[in-house]
């Protein structure tokens, strides 16, 4: 894949993607909840952050599970639509090569609806950490990699009660995983994937791994000190 002609081809597809993700990242469910809900700003209580756990803890498990369906379901259709307009790019009907370029949009899409849950230009740019859209684009993008940062969030999870060290490792070898299994099936296997997308997916990953975890900065503080509030079965 030639990323230099196809980022000049295509400038206007990336913008479109970029700009349609970002918005529909901004509708964070937790702010509009917890106001309906409670009258309140989500923003305001408990850990002041925008996101499934803190809304379990300070409103409830209904608004909670509604929040983290939601905001599942919107990183879902950013990434599909992200999908479907790089699947538009003419290949020559070479299937690879527009697997490979879908998988681009994909990315794009995640990346910039996790922007926007976490900056959302409806709210003052103050939103969540972007677990929930990050799980969601991870399995719209590679199934196999998701099912190994779910289990891992739920073997870390299962140990320590604390839903930020879960996520933490999942968001840390995030790009590993990615690594392992595009290099692995993509490439080595004979699958016809090119060393470009290897690469490109991997540092993606990496990004958006490391996003995660510097969203999570304030809680790696609470670890350390031994403050990180756990999840109990009277939550």
């Amino acid at each position: 894949m030639d990323y230099v002609s196809f980022l000049t081809s295509n400038w206007w597809m990336i913008i479109l993607t970029a700009v349609i993700a970002y918005l529909l990242g901004s509708i964070n469910t937790a702010v509009i909840v917890t106001r309906i809900v409670a009258g309140k700003d989500i923003r305001k209580m408990g850990s002041g952050n925008a996101g499934f756990t803190n809304v379990l803890r300070t409103v409830g498990k209904v608004p909670a599970i509604f929040t983290i369906i939601c905001d599942f379901l919107k990183a879902v259709v950013a990434v599909l639509i992200g999908s479907l307009l790089f699947s538009l790019i003419p290949v020559g009907g070479n299937v690879i090569l527009c697997n490979e370029y879908m998988a681009v949009g994909k990315y794009l899409a995640g990346l910039c609806c996790i922007l926007g849950h976490s900056y959302p230009v409806y709210f003052h740019f103050k939103g969540g950490k972007g677990v929930v859209t990050a799980a969601a684009l991870i399995l719209v993008v590679d199934w196999r990699v998701f099912l190994l940062m779910l289990g891992t969030f739920l073997i870390v999870f299962i140990a320590t009660k604390t839903i930020s060290i879960a996520s933490l490792s999942a968001a840390v070898l995030y790009g590993f995983y990615t690594l392992a299994i595009s290099l692995t099936y993509d490439y080595f296997s004979g699958a016809g994937y090119s060393l470009t997308y290897v690469i490109f997916s991997t540092a993606a990953a990496f990004l958006i791994g490391a996003f995660v975890i510097v969203k999570h900065k304030d809680n790696i503080k609470r670890i350390i000190r031994g403050e990180e509030k756990k999840i109990t079965a009277k939550k």
